[in-house]
């Protein structure tokens, strides 16, 4: 959450901007809520990809049977998606609520 909020605050003219042309508040939440879950899946997919070599190496080297199952990739997916919303949600509402005529002023 504390990345989206620092990109909203340095983004803050280019949202006035935004704003000022034209843009509702609706086309900023999903620009922000987007960023977010694009964000939380690419994560996703390296800590999958982590997650899998550790397991082919926990295998390896301890003789042990491991399998990353498809049901677990799905809900590591599933999870990503949720934590991106909900840690999205306040940075993007928080920059839809912006008076474009203030942010255009901020420095």
């Amino acid at each position: 959450m504390n990345m989206m909020l620092t990109s909203v605050t340095e983004r803050t003219r280019e949202i006035g901007l935004r704003k000022a042309i034209g843009a509702k508040r609706a086309d900023i939440n999903q620009q922000f809520l987007t960023e977010a879950i694009m964000l939380t899946f690419i994560g996703g997919t390296v800590g999958i990809f982590l997650g899998w070599l550790i397991a082919l190496g926990v295998s390896h080297f301890a003789n042990l049977a491991t399998k990353v199952s498809l049901t677990s990739i799905i809900l590591a997916f599933g999870v990503s998606a949720l934590i991106g919303i909900i840690f999205g949600y306040y940075p993007a509402r928080r920059a839809a609520k912006l008076n474009p005529i203030e942010a255009l002023r901020y420095e």
